[in-house]
């Protein structure tokens, strides 16, 4: 043999990667996209709406929310949404509340509901959980928005 045979033979061998272990495909994690929002209109009130708006992903604008529902009220001369959102149970519906709690200046407690009341800039924002769901109202006063939370509560599913 001849040493171009030699050589041509020792490239096909190795440039055939005769001997060595391609490297493995890397395994990417599926990206998950964030569930749909269920559709929980019907715990609305319809007196006052002026509409109504199933949001994906993001509700309020606020990063840490998922998708929920999201309505527009133009009641007594007084203009304010309500929200919901769902959850898988009511442990992170109670972490999701005192999450949001944390986002607002000067929020306090509000026991009997068991939920928070706070400032997001200039609009005042009351929310609670209940079951899997939180739910909540802004731009309403405290005492107007525990008012209308009351009635709101007794419509959200145990």
């Amino acid at each position: 043999m001849n040493r171009i045979s030699i050589v041509i033979g020792l490239v096909a061998l190795f440039g055939c990667g005769v001997g060595s272990e391609a490297p493995a495909p890397e395994k990417r994690a599926a990206v998950k996209a964030p569930p749909k929002s269920a559709d929980l209109s019907m715990y609305f009130a319809k007196e006052g709406q002026v509409d109504m708006e199933l949001v994906d992903n993001h509700l309020l604008g606020k990063d840490f929310l998922p998708g929920g529902n999201l309505a527009q009220y133009d009641k007594g001369g007084k203009k304010y949404q309500q929200f919901l959102i769902q959850t898988r149970n009511g442990e992170t519906a109670a972490l999701l509340a005192f999450e949001f709690k944390g986002d607002l200046a000067d929020s306090k407690f509000v026991p009997h509901f068991g939920g928070y009341f706070g400032m997001d800039g200039d609009r005042p924002i009351f929310l609670f959980p209940k079951s899997k769901y939180v739910a909540g109202y802004v731009g309403l006063s405290q005492d107007d928005a525990d008012t209308e939370a009351r009635v709101f509560a007794g419509r959200i599913p145990n």
